[in-house]
């Protein structure tokens, strides 16, 4: 058994207890009572209960809300990346958002806002009773929270990105709570990230220091990237310059020769991962898939023959056509009819029931046990080669541009390998220039990685590319996604709707 699959299968000992006392299931997040108050005054008992409730937190990124259709919906198929994909007709809440014809009863917004508050609930327990465990190892019990920590900033750093003001809960929520919470300003959101991701940076080991069994888990440097994110967003770029180079400095990280080989097993956890989404494909019991699996290698597998998944998240025809000639990650990203797919086993056949299909080669995977839906991915939410470009970046705004320079060639040689006749090295110094040489190697490096949707509206660029392709994208209104209907319904009108809905 490998790393990722010895700490993605121990994430869901907590299913049958915390699972009920923490999420509710199937409700939205302020629509959940109370249901294990047992749970609250006796599952903190020891060390090992912690670690479970701890890893309940990382489960729920496994989750369909989390890394499925609303995920893939609300990253890269809302951006120029992506359309759709799939049959025109399958699946037409997707194309509403790919359109920008979209409201707040679309399905994709409750999915994520529902996902992410149920990281947020599950890590707001263990936060809450950790500290109170007995007789527990104090390094341990620093770093779980740490994790828990980490891993609440990550969820209120998408929901902020794509909602603007949200509700900052940082407690379990009982009674009329549920349904009197309202929207705290973004700024205060952005408070409540960096003090979490600060808290994080202390209390958690670098990467090297984690014992194997628990490779995958939180690190210093993904708190370290993560907060250098937020400051990005912030515009914040002498403070996102420091967290850049301490994660350089820390020599935790290095690129993959090849870099492909970040996409396939052998990059799993490997020199350039700084955060994945772990999961294994385990043996399927009683037809039920692993509990280790995520459905999104197979929401993005190829739709025919072979039969992999459904298609969706087609890598869309800017997109392939943003790539330098001759650059290898294009085809490291994107499968096409007639390909011979990465393990060599088969060539993919044209379906005619999708228009120009290609397909998502950073979510393939080979065989594996069980049906579709228990994909043993792991899902690559933070490289080095990211936070290489976003210290070029940050240099670049604090006028550096020779330091710049040196780490965005750093990512454009690891991409050209050994032939010399692509991809040369950027010289351009003046800030205008480099900052467009800076943003279109983000697009290229990290494509269908769920990142541009993220680039485009930090950078103030949404509508001009969207509009660019064809979506009928407002200024304005389209930069945020509109709070879901349902949340707003459940607290009779007291979370107020985005501006434009």
């Amino acid at each position: 058994m490998n790393n990722s699959t010895t700490f993605s299968s121990r994430c869901l000992i907590t299913a049958g207890i915390l699972l009920l006392a923490v999420t509710g299931c199937q409700k939205e997040f302020l629509d959940r009572k109370p249901l294990g108050q047992l749970t609250y005054d006796t599952f903190f008992e020891n060390g090992q209960q912690a670690t479970e409730a701890t890893n309940a937190v990382y489960n729920q990124l496994r989750q369909w809300d989390c890394i499925a259709f609303p995920w893939i919906t609300c990253t890269d198929i809302i951006s120029d990346d992506a359309d759709k994909g799939s049959t025109p007709t399958d699946a037409l809440y997707v194309l509403e958002v790919d359109d920008f014809t979209f409201d707040g009863t679309n399905s994709s917004f409750s999915g994520v806002w529902r996902g992410y508050y149920r990281v947020i609930s599950r890590a707001n327990l263990a936060i809450l009773r950790i500290p109170d465990v007995p007789d527990m190892d104090p390094i341990l019990q620093k770093r779980l929270i740490g994790e828990c920590k980490f891993l609440r900033a990550y969820s209120y750093l998408l929901l902020v990105q794509w909602f603007g003001d949200v509700p900052i809960i940082t407690e379990p929520l009982g009674g009329d709570s549920y349904y009197n919470q309202v929207r705290d300003n973004q700024s205060a959101v952005y408070d409540q990230i960096e003090r979490d991701l600060l808290d994080a940076i202390d209390a958690l080991p670098e990467k090297a220091q984690y014992a194997s069994s628990n490779l995958g888990r939180a690190s210093k440097g993904a708190a370290r990237g993560m907060l250098a994110k937020l400051y990005m967003v912030k515009k914040d770029f002498p403070k996102a310059e420091e967290q850049c180079l301490a994660i350089i400095n820390s020599n935790q990280y290095s690129l993959l020769t090849k870099y492909s080989d970040n996409f396939l097993r052998v990059g799993e956890n490997g020199a350039e991962s700084i955060f994945e989404v772990q999961a294994a494909a385990l043996q399927p019991n009683d037809g039920v898939i692993g509990p280790g699996a995520t459905p999104y290698n197979m929401i993005q597998g190829v739709r025919g023959v072979p039969n992999l998944g459904w298609g969706f998240n087609r890598p869309s025809d800017n997109f392939v056509a943003s790539f330098e000639n001759g650059d290898p990650r294009r085809e490291a990203t994107v499968i096409y009819v007639g390909e011979v797919l990465p393990d060599g086993a088969t060539i993919v056949q044209d379906n005619p029931e999708i228009i120009n299909e290609r397909y998502n080669q950073k979510a393939w995977v080979p065989a594996h046990s069980g049906l579709q839906d228990n994909g043993p991915g792991n899902i690559r939410l933070l490289r080095y080669s990211d936070i290489l470009l976003l210290a070029a970046e940050a240099l670049n705004e604090n006028n550096k541009p020779t330091e710049a320079l040196m780490y965005l060639n750093l990512v454009r040689k690891r991409a050209r390998g050994t032939n010399n006749f692509i991809l040369p090295d950027v010289a351009i110094t003046d800030q205008a220039m480099l900052r467009e040489k800076i943003y279109k190697e983000r697009r290229v490096e990290l494509g269908m990685e769920q990142q541009r949707w993220f680039d485009l509206v930090r950078w103030g660029r949404a509508a001009e590319k969207m509009q660019a392709v064809g979506k009928n994208f407002v200024a304005g209104k389209h930069e945020l996604l509109p709070v879901p209907q349902a949340e707003i319904d459940l607290t009779a009108g007291a979370l107020k709707q985005n501006p434009g809905y």
